[in-house]
């Protein structure tokens, strides 16, 4: 009897836990034509989520994300432009919600800051290089000092009288 009824709890259990995805929410839009559909998908990709980590808004579960879905579509409905919805997004949440902000005074490091590290970087590069050269060169010049100098002059004599001796050999 006690085994009968673990065994049914254990499976009353199972067949709870498994409906549990049917309580999941599922939004469903319905459009008047195939362009409302279309604008609606691309401005749920382009458009970022304020509140998740580079999540888009079609992406992210969010309940900001949910309520800007809605304002999209709210807006399609409404014969709204894309153009139009982004403006209102920006205006409401600023520049962060779109991927690609304008060029103004406040993001000019944004569009121009990569730029400038390569510029950094290759301007680090050449004075490295161009230090280095002139570093070998001093040591090189450096390096023959006047011990060196004798040194060359005596063998360069002995190299000398070498070939005289053996010039008054032949003859």
């Amino acid at each position: 009897m006690m085994k009968r009824l673990s065994i049914m709890l254990a499976s009353l259990l199972l067949v709870l836990t498994a409906s549990l995805p049917a309580y999941a929410a599922i939004e469903v839009h319905t459009f008047d034509n195939v362009t409302q559909e279309e604008a609606f998908q691309e401005l749920t990709a382009t458009l970022r989520c304020p509140k998740c980590q580079n999540n888009t808004i079609g992406d992210s579960d969010a309940p900001l994300a949910q309520d800007m879905r809605q304002k999209v579509y709210d807006m399609l409905q409404q014969g709204k432009e894309k153009q139009d919805v982004v403006d209102y997004m920006v205006a409401r949440y600023g520049n962060f919600v779109t991927y690609e902000p304008p060029v103004m005074l406040s993001t000019i490091i944004l569009w121009l800051g990569p730029f400038l590290f390569i510029a950094i970087g290759f301007t680090v590069l050449v004075m490295r290089s161009r230090r280095t050269t002139a570093t070998d060169n001093t040591a090189k010049a450096d390096d023959f000092d006047e011990q060196e100098a004798k040194r060359l002059k005596t063998l360069l004599a002995e190299m000398e009288n070498t070939e005289n001796k053996n010039d008054k050999v032949k003859k």
